[in-house]
């Protein structure tokens, strides 16, 4: 999935204006971030036609961060350019680590009796 120039046009006043000698457009990042909705792949597999992965996460991370891709979206569901919904919700279970005791399992609270009738406690016939 990607814009063409006149969709873009219609979103571009909700994106920064560029400033500088810049490798990547506006128009180019927004189609990269597009495609990693799309595809759900990690940034560093993003195709080379969309240029330097690092740029595109830098760059896509700072507008997220600021609102500019929630009013991006919001504008191209608006004029019914795209019509998506975004949500992620991402666990990683190596980084939620558990003590055995938060776990709520039941304790180990069975003793283990002994061979030997007095180290267990038992009375002795005579």
């Amino acid at each position: 999935m990607e814009i063409t120039s006149a969709q873009f046009a219609q979103i571009e006043h909700c994106l920064p204006r560029q400033r500088g000698n810049v490798s990547l457009t506006n128009l180019q990042v927004f189609n990269a971030i597009l495609y990693v909705a799309e595809h759900g792949c990690k940034w560093r597999g993003l195709p080379k036609r969309f240029g330097n992965w690092h740029t595109i996460y830098t760059r896509m991370n700072r507008w997220a961060k600021v609102g500019v891709l929630d009013r991006a979206f919001e504008e191209l569901q608006r004029t019914q350019v795209v019509r998506i919904k975004m949500e992620a919700v991402s666990l990683d279970s190596t980084s939620v680590k558990v003590h055995p005791d938060g776990t709520e399992a039941p304790k180990k609270t069975v003793r283990r009796l002994s061979a030997s009738p007095a180290v267990a406690g038992t009375a002795k016939l005579h």
